[in-house]
């Protein structure tokens, strides 16, 4: 089987690295095109994953449309010459476009309820699109739910294994309290008319009275929070959010990785998200501000609630393992569901109350 998988974004990397490897292995040829956003490109040569390199992250709206289109046309010509049987990506308008274009099949994942626009000009166009059971949107005949998150296709017990050494690296002891903060751009275009922290020098400061505070950001930041700011290659920022404390951040995707690693996390931001209500109401490992007054002061209140928790961390894990034991191993389920397309598309359409782990996916367990 011939492949076509198109890269926007860095947790895209993360999100079908497994796969690529898996599928590979079993003789499919996968080629990957690769948008030049963030550390995309750096990620996946760090993998040893080949791609070819097609337009780079446009800030605006009105750019952003431009630079959808062009690639549309780039995705176009690529695919026409090589002939791929699916095309595969995440909330990707130019994959949905370009296979209906070419009479092939797309499928889409996303987790992203809010991502309007985006999912308004791909859905159409997808042949199925698959999110988690938890997504709050009924997409209609196209859609394919899996009880998963993205995060289980590369944090999942059988890919991923926390490596200590990220703590010597740091300076950091393993008895001492670790608290990552990330902040976002906010230049998305579904960003609009919502907010996060909004005093960070405030609340980092407040926070450095209960543990070590380690900032992880998507911009630049004030001369009185560089000191906090880590270096460290993307792909280890993983084994750090293992061995936290506490995550407090306006990002929902490292709030979700805090979740499956049995980290506890607090998600400050007014935008909410299927996975990050099911992660806080069901597995109780988030802290939701999309579902309550987004205030620093009541962020600070509850980090300080769980701070002072001197089991905090036996706990989360304790959560974790939990989560992992009810949910799919999203990997396993990926290479399923796409190697067997479109007979798998018609089986789980056909038993839309069954909530798929990887022992009763239809055909067996993989």
């Amino acid at each position: 089987m011939k492949i076509l998988i198109d890269i926007g974004h860095p947790a895209h990397v993360h999100f079908f690295k497994n796969f690529i490897r898996e599928m590979t292995k079993k003789g499919h040829n996968i080629q990957i095109t690769a948008r030049n956003k963030e550390m995309s490109l750096e990620l996946l040569s760090k993998y040893d994953i080949k791609y070819t390199s097609i337009g780079e992250q446009k800030r605006g709206t009105f750019n952003l449309m431009k630079e959808w289109i062009k690639r549309d046309f780039q995705i176009f010509n690529i695919a026409r010459r090589s002939d791929p049987d699916i095309l595969v990506g995440i909330g990707n308008p130019a994959i949905a476009h370009v296979a209906k274009v070419l009479g092939k099949k797309s499928i889409v994942f996303t987790d992203t309820e809010h991502a309007a626009f985006a999912n308004g000009i791909t859905f159409p166009f997808a042949d199925s699109v698959c999110t988690p059971s938890c997504f709050k949107k009924d997409i209609g005949k196209k859609q394919i739910r899996y009880d998963g998150y993205h995060e289980l296709a590369y944090l999942h017990p059988n890919y991923f294994k926390p490596d200590p050494a990220i703590l010597d690296d740091l300076g950091l002891s393993p008895d001492e309290k670790i608290i990552v903060v990330r902040f976002v751009s906010w230049n998305a275009s579904h960003d609009v008319g919502h907010h996060g922290v909004r005093d960070r020098i405030g609340l980092v400061k407040e926070l450095e009275r209960y543990g070590r505070v380690l900032i992880t950001s998507e911009e630049g930041l004030p001369e009185a929070l560089s000191q906090y700011r880590i270096r460290v290659s993307p792909e280890r920022l993983h084994d750090l959010l293992y061995y936290a404390t506490l995550y407090v951040g306006e990002g929902a995707t490292t709030a979700s990785e805090c979740a499956v690693l049995g980290t506890h996390a607090i998600y400050v931001n007014t935008l909410g998200l299927g996975y990050i209500t099911e992660e806080e109401k069901k597995y109780h490992l988030i802290t939701d501000f999309s579902s309550r007054p987004c205030t620093d002061g009541a962020v600070l209140a509850e980090a300080k609630k769980l701070l002072e928790n001197t089991n905090l961390r036996k706990e989360g894990k304790q959560k974790g393992e939990a989560l992992v034991r009810e949910k799919c191993d999203v990997t396993a389920f990926m290479v399923w569901f796409i190697e067997n397309y479109p007979r798998s598309f018609k089986e789980m359409r056909e038993h839309p109350a069954v909530q798929y782990s990887c022992a009763s996916i239809p055909g067996g367990a993989l």
